[in-house]
């Protein structure tokens, strides 16, 4: 399998702080990898470097073959991204804010795509209602929607779960499992260890800006051990241990 996404050296200071501090990793094609760290440890940065959204202070990345360095725009008219805080234009009805994503993205047929959505996620009655009067997980539903209404190759996914109820969760882990089946990728990042357990091929584990781990799933599990045990003993020894 080919790389889709590489990070060599990847760092980010803020001033003083150093969010990401020097990570390497790799992702595979067909992989759902999971990017897991307590919080603040720099997982939301990753994802705004890896699509573009901010610029790193040392290193490089690939992602589907772009520079996000040169080309940050190139990266994100190839993946999906949906951030951690959901942000759809409040003065736009849901269906209004797809055919903006359509335009910008050139997809065809975007009102077949957008009932698909509309039913799948069970939010066709939101339809013709203002962003900005949307409930939390609704406006959830409309970004995960945006994200993959044009069947991206590659999608980013701060916190894919949050807002969601318990039904909608099972749901969207479904698809996520049966996205990657298809060949594509997904990348997530998470505080929930379970989720990642049940769902993720690989993952990293990011404490205070530094990789402590990276690996499949599947060795943990070969083994005996869980991932969040796994995953507490690393962060509890620090990034110096």
């Amino acid at each position: 399998m080919k790389n889709v996404m590489e990070a060599t050296d990847l760092s980010k200071a803020y001033g003083d702080v150093q969010a990401v501090d020097h990570v390497t990793l790799s992702v595979k094609e067909g992989a759902l990898f999971g990017l897991l760290g307590p919080n603040g440890s720099g997982k939301t940065t990753m994802i705004k470097m890896l699509t573009g959204q901010t610029k790193p202070t040392g290193g490089t990345a690939t992602v589907l073959g772009v520079d996000v360095i040169s080309d940050p725009v190139g990266v994100r008219t190839r993946v999906g991204i949906i951030p951690e805080q959901e942000t759809p234009p409040s003065f736009l009805t849901a269906i209004e804010y797809l055919e903006f994503v359509a335009a910008v993205r050139k997809i065809p047929e975007i009102d077949k795509k957008a009932d698909f959505w509309f039913d799948y996620l069970d939010f066709a009655d939101k339809k013709n209602v203002l962003c900005k009067d949307l409930s939390r997980g609704t406006r959830q539903k409309l970004m995960f929607t945006q994200a993959f209404i044009h069947e991206p190759a590659l999608a980013l996914i701060d916190e894919p779960l949050i807002n969601f109820d318990p039904i909608m969760q099972d749901l969207v882990k479904e698809f996520l499992v049966g996205y990657v089946k298809k060949g594509r990728t997904i990348f997530i990042s998470t505080h929930i260890l379970e989720v990642a357990e049940e769902i993720c091929s690989e993952f990293a584990i990011l404490h205070k800006g530094k990789l402590l781990h990276t690996g499949p799933v599947a060795d943990l599990t070969g083994r005996g051990e869980h991932l969040p045990s796994f995953f507490l003993s690393l962060v509890r020894k620090g990034p110096h241990a």
